[in-house]
């Protein structure tokens, strides 16, 4: 049994295709399946079963993944402490966030991280949700900042907090001299929303629909700041998560609490469970979730 074989397995494992495992691997597709095969032959038994549109782990295949995810981060973890020099305060480190949580959380934690570890190189990848954990699942990603759900058994997930997702009007709409302002309410206005490559727009809609009100929707926006301009116009009214709030100082727009069950969502770190972490990446790792206690 070679190491490289214990490789290719885990990536057909997770990639779930056999191309796509065999270009990450830089290995031509038919000597990538042989090798499998000979893994196969040497255990005794399958450990992939080959469908029309992908593959499938069999009983053997999901237990031995786990075995080959620990030995190959062994190894790789032997590795570094033998080829690296030991600084633990040096090093690069790439962080995945998305649009609508990077230019809120992160500036303040950088600044202060940089400060603290100057030989350190943080890079960072703003991307939606999809290739965030795509970036994770891949290795291309130390961690990533996202909101919940995350559906991966890959990950380790780690919640930072919850934060509301408060009522925008325009300074002069109607609702801003109203006491309550319910999902009734909402319902009634034109709204303002995310378009479907962000995560936000598909919680607020699933929100809306569990409050029984179908928001009639004037605008559908790719970026936040896009959506708060359309407000501040009167064009429409939206819902905008409470960070981005707090640094919005136009007095053309005014945010505000829904009465009843508020909208939330909840903010959360996310690593594949059997990628090396270097001290550095635990140590951004602690001050991203002391930052994020001042939310909590």
């Amino acid at each position: 049994m070679e190491i490289h074989q214990l490789q290719y397995f885990v990536s057909v494992a997770e990639m779930g295709n056999f191309t796509r495992a065999a270009e990450k691997c830089l290995v031509a597709q038919p000597s990538l399946s042989q090798q499998i095969i000979k893994l196969e032959k040497e255990l005794g038994q399958p450990l992939i079963e080959r469908l029309n549109r992908g593959i499938r782990l069999t009983d053997a295949g999901r237990l031995f993944y786990e075995r080959a995810c620990c030995i190959l981060d062994s190894v790789e973890e032997a590795k570094r402490e033998i080829t690296e020099e030991r600084d633990d305060d040096a090093g690069r480190i790439t962080v995945g966030a998305i649009p609508t949580i990077a230019p809120y959380l992160l500036p303040p934690v950088l600044k202060k991280f940089s400060t603290q570890f100057p030989k350190a190189e943080v890079v960072l990848r703003e991307n939606f949700t999809e290739f965030t954990i795509k970036g994770c699942l891949e290795g291309d990603l130390d961690l990533g900042i996202l909101a919940l759900p995350v559906e991966q058994d890959h990950f380790v997930v780690t919640a930072l907090f919850t934060e509301e997702l408060l009522l925008a009007t325009n300074s002069k709409h109607r609702f801003a001299r109203k006491k309550r302002v319910t999902m009734k309410d909402v319902s009634e206005e034109p709204f303002i929303l995310l378009n479907e490559t962000h995560c936000l727009g598909e919680q607020i809609i699933s929100f809306c629909r569990q409050r029984d009100c179908l928001p009639r929707i004037a605008c559908e926006s790719s970026q936040l700041l896009t959506a708060q301009e359309m407000v501040a116009l009167n064009h429409g009214i939206s819902l905008i998560p409470e960070m981005a709030a707090a640094v919005d100082s136009s007095k053309k727009r005014i945010y505000r609490s829904m009465s009843g069950v508020k909208p939330t969502r909840t903010l959360a770190i996310i690593w594949h469970k059997h990628r090396y972490q270097s001290p550095l990446v635990k140590k951004f790792i602690e001050e991203l979730q002391s930052y994020s206690l001042q939310f909590v």
